[in-house]
């Protein structure tokens, strides 16, 4: 099988159901930023010595896969069974998620301020990757006041942006790198 098909040489392209739509269509734009999201979250990955938040982010890595296919998938297009069959963001991804906050949230002092992203290399890269789901997330509210779908994905995205917050700070926090608090400067 070769890699390049061709069929997207004048701007469109298939969704998973077979439906020809532009490349710039808003849930094309959303599926891509899920691609990039899983992006950073690898080259994250390929930086950070701990297990625990490797096999975290492996795991969000294999569910933005999955949540790319949902996107790719509109349930009012569903044409056959194989359609039918493709995952679909759950609750329980959701529920998941706030499990794994909390856990890693056990290891931080209470948050007291807002604070600036940086500190170590890993948590400043954690933060780039919060800010590109929550860009996703508006896209994918733009998406939802177009067409149907799944409101779990909002849902897990949002959730997500959470937990690469956490990140961030646990990275710091191990690193014994101190957060930068922001403190009002205007009268």
């Amino acid at each position: 099988m070769k890699i390049y098909t061709r069929s997207g040489d004048k701007g469109q392209t298939s969704l998973f159901t077979g439906t020809r739509v532009p490349k710039s269509h808003l849930r094309i734009e959303a599926y891509g930023m899920i691609d990039e999201l899983s992006s950073w979250l690898g080259l994250i990955r390929s930086a950070v010595p701990e297990e625990d938040i490797r096999e975290a982010l492996i795991q969000i890595q294999k569910e933005l896969f999955e949540l790319g296919s949902d996107l790719a998938t509109p349930e009012t297009e569903i044409k056959s069974d194989k359609h039918k069959t493709v995952p679909r963001v759950a609750s329980e991804q959701v529920l998941n998620l706030e499990k794994s906050i909390d856990q890693f949230s056990r290891e931080l002092p209470p948050l007291r301020h807002f604070i600036l992203p940086g500190g170590s290399e890993a948590a400043s890269r954690f933060h780039l990757a919060r800010c590109v789901c929550r860009r996703t997330e508006r896209v994918i509210v733009s998406l939802m006041d177009q067409e149907q779908i799944n409101p779990h994905i909002l849902e897990y995205l949002n959730r997500l942006s959470d937990f690469l917050f956490v990140l961030a700070r646990v990275s710091n926090h191990r690193r014994k790198q101190p957060e930068t608090q922001w403190i009002n400067q205007f009268p």
